[in-house]
């Protein structure tokens, strides 16, 4: 294509190379390959099931590394980027639609049981300062309409502009919290070091930003007295440079009114820049929206003791292999021992090894180790949208371990959409990661992404249609060439709040 002054201006202060926009665009023209599969991840393949006692060695073993972690950065990292408007869809339709009293069930659930809701107060408060009524004076005259508005609208309480990580989830009689509130919560019982420091990372879209900083610094002492921690609370926003260009339906450049070429937000998968830039050696990952109350807290902590404990165990076992490698001092026996736990450990697998010299397969299993590694808590498939567990072939024909979305799988061979509709496990983004070498070196993250694994979407800008380019996943293709191991976990460590009603659920009251 060629490109205009002004094309060439927008792409220096994104950050955005000439060749780079070329790659994106030569995405739109051949697409993105199917990932070939092996099989679905299960217990019985690939997902590891814990016994009690299996349970209490993680947890010694997450216990001792914090305890004695002097030199060493855990950090809890919380993708806060996401919008609350979807959350409140069905109610946003209620205030379009051509009747005034809720008739759809969504609609009178959400009334019937306004006053379980935290936010519920601060609404009746609204309400009455915008209408001098409150909400049971406006529902008795039939009003619904306008305790929605008050909800949702800029004038009320704003829920249909902010952030979810800012919105009022759960009940407490010292004070009703927000999200990012129970991730210090979280962050304190189980990410503290041996001195009591908690280290809490958000990303977080420019707009908010401000507002995510006051409530951090209004709340973190509150948190920090209640358990007897210090918070470092960090933010950081999407690069520019992350951002993809979208095209027209003949994969033409897309220009606004004005000529400029336009650019979206690739995705989640662009916080492997986010990830990449944080000093740690421990990482944990979970989902803003994904948060209990207090009472229903002790499995998701116990667990994420677990899945850390399981991390940092594999990692020593690996660093040691790398160690000896490393020396060149080995025996024939303990190159076929580091095989094996390559194999029956991380889950990689390597049908060419078996005619590999020692001095060969050596370098194969050193290039396997000394990757980030990741481990992956699973829940058992209850229907919920997203991606889950497969070990699927690589480019260099190794297999081992991924966590795919259907855009990801060939839907029309049977056999492969068989494979993901009988899945047993889901992905619910609960991952705790290990980001430095044997050395002490941090990953170059970038380099493990496959860049073969984003996907098209089709969006629309101003009422004219376009595409739009996904980078691969955080958790999916931009942590492809990780270390990934896969441990099955309750579902009771699982309670998104996708829609406002989610939190009427029991591990929301």
């Amino acid at each position: 294509m060629m490109l205009t002054q002004q094309d060439r201006e927008l792409l220096a202060k994104k950050g955005i190379s000439e060749e780079k926009l070329a790659e994106e665009l030569a995405c739109f023209e051949h697409g993105f390959p199917y990932l070939k599969l092996y099989s679905a991840a299960s217990v019985e393949n690939g997902i590891m099931e814990l016994s009690p006692v299996n349970m209490d060695v993680y947890l010694k073993a997450w216990d001792t590394y914090t305890a004695s972690m002097s030199d060493k950065r855990v950090v809890k990292f919380v993708p806060a980027s996401g919008a609350a408007s979807r959350m409140f869809k069905d109610l946003f339709a209620f205030l379009d639609a051509d009747y005034d009293v809720p008739t759809k069930p969504y609609e009178q659930t959400f009334f019937a049981e306004i006053r379980k809701f935290a936010f519920f107060e601060d609404l009746d408060a609204a309400c009455k300062k915008l209408y001098d009524k409150g909400i049971d004076a406006l529902v008795a005259e039939g009003c619904y309409k306008k305790v929605v508005a008050a909800l949702l609208k800029e004038e009320g309480l704003n829920y249909g502009n902010l952030p979810k990580g800012l919105l009022k989830f759960h009940s407490y009689e010292q004070g009703n919290r927000t999200p990012l509130e129970e991730h210090l919560v979280e962050g304190a019982l189980y990410a503290a070091n041996k001195s009591g420091k908690v280290n809490v990372h958000f990303t977080v879209s420019p707009q908010h930003r401000a507002l995510f900083e006051a409530k951090a610094n209004e709340k973190a002492s509150v948190y920090a007295n209640k358990y007897g921690v210090e918070f470092d609370i960090s933010f950081s926003e999407q690069k520019p440079s992350t951002d993809t260009v979208a095209v027209d339906m003949n994969n033409e450049p897309f220009r606004e009114d004005d000529g400029k070429l336009l650019f979206r937000p690739g995705g989640h998968g662009a916080l492997i820049e986010n990830l990449n830039d944080l000093d740690a050696d421990i990482v944990f990952i979970k989902n803003i929206d994904n948060v209990v109350s207090d009472k229903m807290r002790g499995d998701t902590v116990i667990y994420k003791k677990v899945l850390a404990g399981v991390l940092v165990t594999l990692q020593q076992q690996a660093f040691n292999y790398l160690q000896l490698l490393e020396s060149g001092k080995y025996s024939h026996d303990q190159v076929l021992a580091i095989l094996q736990f390559v194999q029956k450990q991380l889950f990689c697998k390597n049908p060419e090894v078996k005619n590999l010299e020692d001095s060969e397969l050596a370098v194969y299993l050193k290039m396997k180790l000394n990757r980030p590694m990741r481990v992956c808590g699973m829940v058992k498939n209850l229907g919920e949208p997203g991606g889950g567990p497969f070990l699927a072939y690589n480019p260099d024909g190794t297999i081992s371990e991924q966590i795919l979305e259907s855009s990801q799988i060939d839907m029309s061979d049977p056999e492969k959409k068989a494979m993901f509709e009988k899945g047993t496990h889901f992905n619910p983004v609960d991952l705790v990661c290990a980001i430095k070498d044997f050395q002490g070196n941090k990953f170059d993250l970038p380099k493990y992404v496959d860049k073969a694994t984003g996907f098209i979407s089709q969006k629309s800008k101003d009422g004219r249609e376009l595409k739009a380019l996904e980078l691969p996943g955080l958790w999916n293709g931009a942590m492809s060439d990780w270390n990934t191991i896969f441990v099955e976990v309750p579902v009771s460590t699982f309670n998104p709040v996708k829609v406002v009603n989610d939190l009427l659920r029991e591990a929301h009251q």
